[in-house]
């Protein structure tokens, strides 16, 4: 099972949250959200296979590499395991993904979904690293990989916490298990299509860096066909917002998953009502 850590609220009724980091981090990511969020939200951290305090996981001989179903329903073991019903989700980057996936895997299990630095369509630019990636994982150290992947989605000097953040800890994860990572790279592009034809019209809140160039216009377009989702761009960021902008990010974030409880409330009590 993956490693994760929890806070709990004394309220009963207090909602969780559910932070999941992107590929070569860990939820140490999430060091800059945890003070505000624990005073409103019971808060569970997971590192992802292979990452952070989590051990990579056994695959069978025949598969050799992991796909976003497994990935997925790492955390939803978590879920089981803790008795956790129903959460809001809150992703950056690749964890975006992730998050997308488990509304469609376990849409029951979600009341909302904040996504950070979201990965909604690759760029030509984006396909051409991919392809390159894909080209030179097997002859060129992974560590430089990730460090020129991580310099062009995050080029700017004010990116460069973020991009240093990213790299210490991609160098925490064995070069065996970056390579069984970077093959999602192949079910990428048919799984964003997917997500983009069907909406899921679980509320969904993107917070994106406004100089998140390679990933904000596809979002911006996205919220125009899919109902129940707000676009909230973060000046002065770029992708790793929650790195770059804490405080607007954790302001904006807090909002939002406010009003979503407030709503849920709601609806629970109508249902409750009706039932009397």
């Amino acid at each position: 099972m993956l490693h994760y850590k929890t806070y709990e609220l004394d309220d009963p009724e207090a909602p969780w949250v559910v932070f999941v980091h992107g590929a070569g981090g860990s939820s140490s990511i999430w060091f800059m959200q945890i003070k505000e969020f624990i005073r409103h939200f019971n808060v569970l951290l997971v590192d992802l296979r292979g990452h952070g305090k989590s051990k990579s996981i056994v695959v069978p001989k025949d598969k050799h590499y992991y796909d976003f179903g497994d990935v997925t329903r790492d955390i939803l073991e978590v879920l089981d395991t803790l008795n956790i019903q129903k959460a809001h989700f809150i992703g950056i980057s690749l964890g975006t993904i992730i998050i997308r996936n488990l509304s469609e895997i376990a849409p029951g299990r979600v009341t909302s979904m904040i996504m950070g630095g979201a990965i909604i369509r690759l760029n030509v630019r984006a396909k051409v690293l991919v392809t390159l990636g894909n080209m030179f994982k097997r002859f060129v150290p992974y560590m430089w990989l990730y460090s020129f992947f991580a310099w062009i989605i995050m080029p700017s000097e004010r990116h460069k916490r973020s991009r240093l953040l990213f790299v210490n800890e991609a160098k925490k994860v064995a070069q065996k298990e970056f390579m069984r990572w970077f093959t999602l790279t192949y079910e990428i592009t048919p799984l964003l299509k997917y997500f983009e034809e069907k909406d899921t019209a679980i509320p969904t809140l993107y917070l994106m860096g406004d100089e998140d160039h390679m990933f904000l216009p596809a979002v911006r377009y996205i919220i125009t066909k899919h109902t129940n989702s707000w676009l909230e761009v973060i000046g002065n960021s770029g992708h790793v917002c929650n790195v770059d902008q804490p405080k607007e990010f954790n302001s904006r974030a807090i909002h939002f998953l406010k009003s979503m409880s407030s709503v849920t409330s709601t609806e629970e009590s109508v249902v409750r009502l009706a039932a009397c």
